[in-house]
């Protein structure tokens, strides 16, 4: 960053969000590059063949894809707090701290997959390399490290919202902080049966995302519209209560949809697919109502003759507005349509679900995370009103434009394994195989990788334009 303007009460939480939001984008590129990494050996299978694994590629893009955004969010609460409460966040000296430790847990992590990648079929592999289970393969020793910065986050939080000025956004973080502890330590423990072991590894995979991860993007959601355009606290925080009372309940129940593959019963799979749809609509609809009573105000001014409307941060509103076209098709419309339960049954399990993940994730977290590392460029530039640069419209051309190219490759390929694999050859061994030597397959696949090239490149746009916004005559200051 060009420079830093951060001064007052706040700066020191402030200073910690940048550090939290610089290594999150460095983890960004690392997920994006090891996706590249196992999309290369998909169509490619001798690519770093004996040097880095298939199964290490992804499981290092999927989880750098997790820990990225947790730093994110992390970091976007430590930015907020002061503007919300008034205060310096409370215990920030030991936030700097565990900081440094999580950093430290991440990067040895990281290292441990990429240069062991295997080891012993017994404790000292769940304990120190991963623990085999797909998503949260950190080892044990990462998994306490989690919990214990987790917890010094969350006392930071509470002691401030405390402490401070408590608005709504601040009451609902805290609120929503609890279930995200919580159900993170749901998956810290092991069974012996398979379907119980699945059930609670569900209520981190999915639950953790759907509902903690859901209302935390709320509440962002709310700070920023009133931060960009000034929009009304009490419409944004009224969507947002709705938001909770919906994705706590449609959450849970939403999350059957998984059940009955992990052998609970079969009601689960018509549970799970109504209410897993209803999870986007309250935040789609809090962008709705307050971009409508913006767009009310547009040529409006007040009593000194200053427009009403101005976007004090175009990059930034540009992201925030794609995560709302993005929540609603890849959690939504992508998630509805493979998981009701006559459609589940041939698609569970095939490149669909790979389609939905990439857009729902990208499309509810992703987006407005940016938004946010956008929001604190600004902040410490001392920059008043953030206009589009160059780099800043490429990078969110190529990045939304490389999701959206990767979804459809993946839904294309996931057409074909349905058809094929499931429709024609009834799910056997032979029908997998069929599917995926189809030529629609291997097209697909081949988009898939082309796709996500313009999505690291357009990463590439976006690290240079946060590295070098603050430095544009562009802005007004």
């Amino acid at each position: 960053m060009a420079s830093n303007h951060l001064t007052g009460i706040g700066s020191e939480s402030k200073q910690l969000a940048t550090w939290y939001f610089t290594f999150a984008a460095i983890l960004f590129g690392a997920q994006l590059l090891f996706g590249l990494v196992a999309a290369i050996q998909y169509v490619m299978p001798g690519f770093l063949f004996e040097i880095l694994d298939f199964s290490v590629a992804r499981m290092i893009h999927i989880n750098a894809l997790v820990v990225w955004m947790v730093f994110a969010m992390f970091g976007a609460v430590y930015w907020l707090l002061p503007d919300e409460t008034g205060i310096e966040t409370i215990g920030i000296k030991v936030g700097k701290l565990l900081y440094w430790v999580f950093v430290a847990a991440i990067v040895v992590v990281v290292l441990v997959y990429i240069f062991v990648q295997v080891g012993p079929a017994d404790e000292t592999s769940i304990w120190f390399i991963h623990e085999g289970r797909e998503y949260i393969e950190a080892p044990r020793w990462a998994d306490f490290g989690i919990v214990v910065v987790a917890l010094g986050f969350v006392a930071n939080l509470f002691m401030t919202g405390m402490k401070g000025k408590r608005s709504g956004i601040v009451t609902v973080l805290m609120a929503d902080m609890i279930a995200f502890a919580g159900l993170y330590l749901t998956g810290m423990f092991f069974t012996d049966n398979i379907t119980v072991d699945q059930y609670w590894w569900w209520w981190v995979i999915h639950l953790w995302v759907e509902a903690t991860w859901e209302v935390y993007v709320g509440a962002l959601a709310a700070y920023g519209l009133i931060t960009m355009i000034g929009a009304h606290r009490k419409v944004v925080e009224m969507w947002l209560w709705i938001e909770v009372a919906m994705l706590f309940g449609s959450g849970i129940l939403g999350m059957g949809h998984h059940y009955f593959w992990i052998g609970t019963p079969e009601y689960w799979w018509e549970i799970g697919a109504l209410f897993s749809a209803l999870e986007p609509l309250p935040l789609v609809a809090m962008f709705i109502h307050v971009l409508y009573d913006w767009g009310k105000t547009q040529g409006a001014q007040d009593a000194t003759g200053q427009k009403l409307s101005v976007i004090n941060n175009k990059p930034a509103f540009t992201w925030f507005v794609l995560n709302a076209f993005g929540n609603f098709l890849g959690a939504g419309i992508w998630g509805f349509f493979h998981t009701l339960p006559q459609v589940n049954l041939y698609t569970h399990g095939t490149q669909f679900t790979s389609a939905h993940g990439h857009l729902a994730f990208f499309g509810a977290y992703a987006t407005i995370l940016i938004g946010m590392m956008y929001i604190a460029v600004q902040g410490v530039n001392g920059i008043k009103v953030m206009k589009s640069t160059r780099s800043s419209v490429w990078a969110t051309w190529m990045i939304a434009g490389g999701v959206m190219g990767m979804t459809v490759a993946l839904t294309i390929a996931g057409y074909v394994q349905v058809l094929v694999s499931r429709a024609q050859m009834g799910a056997t061994w032979a029908g997998y195989f069929d599917g995926q030597s189809g030529l629609w397959f291997a097209q697909a696949m081949d988009w898939r990788l082309i796709m996500g090239v313009v999505t690291f490149t357009g990463f590439l746009f976006l690290a240079k334009d946060l590295l070098s916004i603050g430095k544009s005559p562009i802005h007004e200051r």
